[in-house]
């Protein structure tokens, strides 16, 4: 478990209170909550345009073996931006209630670098601004990239939200199961649907396409 610091940044904000709650000047103390998230004050603030692997989410290694990916993410975004300063755009709420803000560290975008490293995912859902970024990241093997495909934060909070045996509201029914086999998805109809459960803790995730399971480095089953 990588351990939470208290973080003193300065923070340039357009309109200083936009983010729910008026902020004093000079130095404040930050948290990072995980990948794509910060606590300013008493203000939720998520990084505008990605998505980070949720802190109980895993990826897969080169090996195959599982390592904790949402827990490294948070570690990178906490050590970028340790002691400095950032500067934030309010960009409005989220459907959640959190502000989304742009944060820049010395002129580099936060969100950005997070993409770059392999930390965090383009969220194309809602915008395509990093996707180049996650390409580069894809093709050099960075962070969670370096064992291929993995599943997305989507998907993998898909799969924490249904029980094993039931496909979630959103009516996403094709099955990503991991096995001795590898990483094969099931679709209804298909002979080993109805026994195949779904574990989140093993990587295992619900998806709505093919193209998506595929996307996460699985492979339809044969039959």
């Amino acid at each position: 478990m990588y351990r939470l610091r208290s973080l003193l940044l300065v923070l340039a904000l357009a309109p200083a209170a936009a983010l729910g709650t008026a902020l004093p000047p000079g130095p404040l103390s930050v948290r990072v909550v995980d990948g794509d998230s910060l606590r300013i004050g008493e203000a939720r603030v998520r990084l505008h345009g990605i998505d980070a692997p949720e802190l109980n989410q895993t990826c897969t290694t080169p090996q195959g073996a599982l390592w904790p990916c949402g827990q490294w993410s948070r570690a990178q975004l906490e050590a970028f931006v340790q002691g400095q300063r950032l500067d934030c755009d309010d960009l409005g709420a989220d459907r959640h209630g959190r502000r989304l803000a742009r944060c820049r560290l010395d002129g580099r975008d936060i969100a950005a670098l997070m993409v770059t490293v392999g930390a965090a995912f383009a969220y194309r859902r809602y915008s395509d601004e990093y996707v180049p970024h996650e390409t580069y990241a894809r093709a050099a093997g960075r962070g969670i990239w370096a064992a291929g495909p993995q599943t997305s934060p989507e998907a993998h909070r898909r799969a924490a939200a249904a029980p094993s045996d039931a496909a979630p509201a959103t009516g996403c029914t094709i099955k990503g199961n991991v096995g001795a086999s590898g990483r094969i998805y099931h679709q209804p109809g298909q002979r080993d649907y109805a026994a195949t459960r779904i574990t989140v803790s093993k990587g295992e995730a619900w998806f709505c396409s093919p193209t998506e399971a595929e996307a996460a480095g699985f492979r339809p089953a044969a039959r």
